[in-house]
């Protein structure tokens, strides 16, 4: 079977789901956008996968390129590229053509003018939509996609990767669980990263304590000075083992977040979890007072207090509530991914 992906920014986590797909004798291939300078992973591509550099294809070339390999599936981030959707126009009646979105609905003038348009546009180009999960499947309903052709689970995430670094570091947790919050992403507003850092200073103001706040990534925020932060930039995920195996509970404070794959690599390394509400990933991978804590996006006194009963629990509790991270993280690995992919094919 031939299965093509036109892909906006990749990622590690998607290669990983590629990978499975080859292993299933799959023949693969992805047109993608340049490496976006603000993320710029270094990626190491399965063997057997097809990649094309997307800025070596005009419309007519991609056309051209798409007809060579003439595939059984289509797979379309979203609706941004129009040579994109120029080719599912062309392939919906020869393929399954298949949009993918991980907007949560917001009843935005900008959805609202997309449901309405929908009909009459993107149903011209694809059979199905594929989502992350139930907070999406209300867009794609709202676009017009009935409930059979909504599928859920686009994003996984390199479980075996991550949940390895589980069992590896479990034993010397278990010993000398490390007092350490983690936060990996962008330092942008929408992150939430300022409120981060004012909640952790305002814990140590109140209460002097062992723990420390790590922080990986860059952006457009200057990185605050404090002898408990500590930053480390932008890290490759080959280099992630070194700090998962340091730290012991995970962070996203996002005031914006459509889905959020890290949250899903955290629970497969066996991480209690701190999330926002507006962390789309909360839906599937944080149980409340279970594997972590959920609060309001932008609240810094109960980002407090979530992270102060973080603190203030037995070390014996925060692994335990990292196996139920584990348990959950199993509901989407890359296998599971790419069987689902070939499902639908075969159907």
């Amino acid at each position: 079977m031939k299965i093509l992906f036109l892909y906006t920014e990749i990622a590690d986590y998607f290669l990983a789901g590629c990978k499975e797909l080859i292993n299933k004798a799959a023949d693969v291939h992805v047109v993608r956008w340049q490496v976006n300078q603000e993320a710029p992973f270094q990626f190491n591509y399965p063997n057997g996968l097809n990649v094309y550099d997307k800025n070596n294809y005009s419309g007519i070339r991609l056309l051209q390129l798409v007809d060579k390999i003439n595939p059984d599936i289509i797979i379309c981030s979203g609706w941004v590229d129009k040579d994109y959707l120029a080719v599912c126009k062309k392939y919906k009646n020869k393929a399954i053509t298949i949009l993918t979105l991980d907007n949560q609905w917001k009843g935005s003038l900008k959805q609202l003018f997309a449901s309405i348009i929908s009909p009459f546009y993107l149903k011209f180009r694809f059979n199905k939509c594929w989502v992350p999960g139930e907070l999406q499947k209300k867009y794609a309903r709202k676009l017009g996609f009935e409930n059979e052709n909504i599928i859920d689970g686009f994003y996984t995430c390199d479980f075996n990767l991550f949940q390895n670094q589980y069992l590896k570091n479990r034993i010397e947790k278990e010993k000398n669980f490390p007092k350490r919050f983690i936060f990996v992403g962008r330092y942008y507003e929408f992150k939430g990263i300022r409120d981060l850092w004012q909640a952790f200073i305002e814990l140590h103001n109140e209460s002097p304590n062992d723990w420390e706040l790590w922080c990986l990534g860059t952006g457009t925020i200057d990185p605050i000075k404090h002898e408990k932060i500590k930053h480390f930039g932008f890290v490759q995920p080959k280099d992630l083992p070194h700090y998962i195996k340091e730290t012991g509970v995970f962070v996203l404070p996002s005031h914006f977040e459509p889905w959020g794959v890290v949250v899903h690599e955290f629970a497969s390394a066996g991480f209690p979890l701190i999330c926002s509400n507006e962390v789309g990933a909360k839906t599937a991978f944080v149980e409340d007072a279970v594997n972590g804590y959920i609060y309001k996006a932008g609240d810094i006194q109960q980002l407090k207090s979530k992270m102060k009963l973080m603190m203030n629990e037995s070390s014996e509790k925060l692994i335990s509530m990292g196996l139920k991270s584990v348990e959950k993280a199993k509901k989407n690995t890359p296998e599971i991914w790419a069987d689902k992919l070939i499902r639908m094919i075969s159907k």
